[in-house]
């Protein structure tokens, strides 16, 4: 294995005249604070490379094993390996699938953890990586907030674990009502807010909660893909879908469904690694504020967002976006208001999005059943029409789809479609015998942060 690169992170927001953090910070901090102090998201001050031969290396490797050699690339300094091992082994202890579709795409699932959603991955790593690094005394309140599948994934990730409060705000109206029945029956250090708005409502009452010096009593650090210490565990199964589908100099596509742009970034980290990716598509619903940057130059975002089946990507101004435009040598504010273009020629060489519509991701869904009896998810079907969408414009080349939330997690929608039922996997089925707890919220910050300081 090659040296380990010395990585710091640093905040998005570092060039704003004045007010910029330009502080390099410890992984560890990183962490912990979620957001930098200047309301910037935390990045790596490189991406430390791979060498063609380990990346060969990763093929007959379980998920766990390939997990530990990437990510030991930027938490070796700051970790244990031998604690960094056993937090892979216990983080990824279920299935990772691959299924070919034709010659020239395969689905990957990221489905078959406990809350049947890709967030799995990234939520239990980072649970077990924070309890691992916190004091042994000090008390975190972890918030979270979800269109749908990332609380669920963090919850159960923290549920029970000591030293640990974690707050979940999700949109009362936008969520399968799976994926509220999830929200509810955690339980124990789980609290679940039910907000009157939007996703982009619950995601600013969190950033707010960050800058506010009234709640630094209560340690608050967050767990969407904000915080940094989401995306690294991410960057992991871009390597193990390579690894197990293609040879020493094979490149491939990678569609990936997206909302926060969390997920997608992963693959941009793992491409500046070294991983040969041809190109890296970013399939949006009709929240189409990025493909339509790609096409202008113009970043407008959505306020509101759009409503569409595939709701956990019913995201209006990405926060992740703000990520990409800092290694494209852009900058981006929280607010979605562009401080310097990015590198817009670049981004397209590697970068691709295209907007799909419900009525197309309906047809996906009846297209993919009839055709190769797999049931998709709304979102995976996203994910698939971008890809063909892609191909129409004349691209080929072999080609990796997330399947990124199990079907049964959207049965209503996915049955609509198909005129049949939509089995939920074991864990949902688990999970829905504990008896449900929720409190309301509305979108007014004071009533968040008195809800923060008058919980025990």
């Amino acid at each position: 294995m090659q040296s380990i690169e010395h990585i710091r992170y640093i905040s998005t927001n570092r060039h704003l005249p004045g007010t910029g953090f330009s502080e390099e910070v410890s992984f560890r901090q990183a962490l912990f604070d979620g957001l930098a102090p200047d309301g910037g998201l935390y990045m790596p001050t490189t991406a430390p490379t791979l060498s063609s031969d380990e990346i060969v290396q990763f093929s007959g490797l379980s998920y766990s094993e390939v997990a530990f050699r990437i990510l030991t690339k930027f938490l070796a300094e700051e970790l244990a390996l031998e604690v960094l091992e056993e937090i892979c082994a216990a983080a990824y202890d279920f299935p990772i699938l691959i299924e070919t579709l034709d010659r020239e795409t395969s689905l990957l699932y990221l489905d078959r953890g406990p809350t049947a959603s890709f967030k799995d991955f990234a939520a239990r790593f980072m649970a077990l990586t924070m309890n691992a690094m916190k004091e042994k005394d000090e008390l975190i309140t972890v918030l979270v907030a979800t269109s749908g599948d990332t609380g669920s994934a963090v919850g159960e990730a923290f549920c029970g674990m000591e030293g640990f409060r974690v707050v979940i705000l999700y949109p009362e109206q936008e969520v399968s009502h799976i994926q509220r029945a999830q929200l509810e029956r955690i339980g124990e250090n789980v609290q679940t807010l039910r907000v009157d708005g939007q996703f982009d409502d619950c995601q600013r009452l969190v950033k707010q909660a960050f800058l506010d010096q009234n709640l630094a009593s209560l340690n608050l650090t967050s767990s969407n893909s904000i915080n940094v210490g989401r995306i690294l565990p991410q960057i992991v199964y871009y390597f193990f879908g390579w690894a197990n589908l293609a040879r020493e100099g094979d490149q491939l596509i990678f569609s990936v469904p997206s909302g926060n742009f969390g997920n997608s970034l992963g693959c941009e980290f793992a491409r500046r690694m070294g991983l040969p990716v041809e190109r890296l598509i970013l399939a949006v619903n009709d929240n189409d504020e990025f493909p339509q940057f790609l096409s202008s130059g113009a970043y407008i975002s959505l306020s509101p967002s759009r409503q569409c089946i595939s709701n956990a990507m019913n995201v209006g101004n990405p926060s992740n976006l703000a990520r990409y435009f800092d290694l494209y040598e852009g900058h981006l504010f929280p607010d979605g208001t562009v401080g310097q273009t990015p590198e817009l020629s670049a981004m397209k060489e590697n970068l691709w999005s295209a907007s799909i519509s419900d009525e197309e991701t309906r047809r996906t869904i009846t297209r993919t059943f009839e055709q190769y009896n797999i049931m998709l998810d709304p979102h995976g079907a996203v994910g698939l029409a971008a890809l063909q969408r892609y191909r129409e414009k004349g691209f080929k080349g072999q080609a990796i789809v997330l399947e990124t939330a199990h079907p049964g997690k959207f049965p209503d929608t996915v049955s609509s479609i198909l005129g049949q039922s939509v089995e939920a996997p074991p864990s949902l089925v688990h999970m829905m015998k504990r008896p449900p707890s929720s409190d309301r919220l509305s979108c007014d910050y004071e009533q968040f942060r008195q809800y923060l300081l008058d919980q025990p």
